[in-house]
């Protein structure tokens, strides 16, 4: 048996595992995803529902439409979960995942709401996160994020 795939949220009130295959690792670029996840598009796996078990807290649920619950953390608000109620499947943010890694992209979905700025992300120029902070931001720094595992 593979090992579960675990993850949680940013600060570690929310942990889950799943003991099942990931599926159909996308990105929504619908209004509504964008709202959820307050972001461009939201990163998503698919998972079965008897597969998932919370192993720390559980989230807290809003119902974005008349047929889906969305999951969050109720302490630190990260995204978790999208569910439709009538299907034996949801998905999983990837982002909580411990290893993001492990759902590998394969699909999009609501382009009709892409930000106009989506295709070209890939040519913007970039840089390493602790080239922006200064040396002694970096010295002060203590992260209080939940580490990705438990």
């Amino acid at each position: 048996m593979n090992p579960a795939v675990t993850g949680g949220c940013q600060c570690g009130r929310v942990r889950y595992a799943i003991h099942g295959p990931l599926f159909n690792a996308h990105i929504c670029h619908c209004r509504m995803c964008q709202k959820a996840f307050g972001n461009l598009f939201a990163a998503l796996a698919g998972v079965n529902k008897a597969d998932l078990r919370w192993t720390s807290g559980e989230p807290a649920y809003f119902r974005s439409s008349s047929i889906v619950q969305r999951g969050f953390c109720p302490h630190c608000g990260t995204p978790l979960t999208f569910a439709y109620d009538h299907t034996s499947h949801m998905n999983i943010a990837i982002g909580s995942l411990d290893n993001p890694a492990l759902a590998k992209v394969e699909n999009q979905y609501g382009i009709e709401g892409m930000a106009p700025a989506f295709p070209a992300l890939h040519e913007l120029p970039g840089s390493r996160t602790e080239d922006d902070i200064s040396a002694e931001d970096l010295r002060r720094l203590k992260s209080f994020q939940h580490p990705d595992h438990d």
